[in-house]
């Protein structure tokens, strides 16, 4: 497995779930994760939506990569194809295909320890600097706020 990086923005699910920031640069990035239980599902491969969790934070960061860390993204949509069940080590892949000012189109792909297609992703990511929830206006957690 890669060296991980520190994330550019802190997120409380991300580290919750262990996913690792190996790079995110010039629109490309890599994610890494080891399996543990919690990301099974009853078949023990890793759930259908830790996979596409890894997806979503892989595509994000290359998005992420084009912009200042002080510009937040939100997924739009993202559309998800399983090949094969997922084990062991995961790593995602994530690039963005085409930006604009305010949107990034990207895919991706999850890969297993032996560079087995897990699963594939296409998304589409808005740029943002604040967030309307409920009636107030909220900004993204930067790495330094708890």
């Amino acid at each position: 497995m890669s060296t991980a990086i520190e994330f550019p923005v802190s997120s409380p699910f991300v580290e919750f779930l262990g996913i690792k920031l190996v790079q995110a640069a010039e629109g490309r990035s890599e994610v890494m994760l080891a399996l543990d239980p919690h990301h099974l599902n009853t078949w023990d491969v890793v759930h259908g939506g830790v996979t596409m969790t890894l997806l979503d934070i892989a595509l994000a960061s290359a998005a992420r990569s084009l912009v200042g860390a002080e510009t937040g993204l939100v997924t739009i949509e993202m559309k998800t194809n399983f090949m094969q069940p997922g084990t062991g080590p995961l790593r995602a892949l994530g690039r963005v295909l085409h930006k604009t000012t305010t949107m990034a189109y990207c895919e991706g792909e999850v890969l297993d320890q032996q560079d087995r297609l897990i699963a594939k992703a296409l998304g589409t990511f808005k740029y943002m600097r604040a967030l309307a929830v409920d009636r107030r206006v909220v900004r993204q957690r930067s790495r330094t706020s708890s």
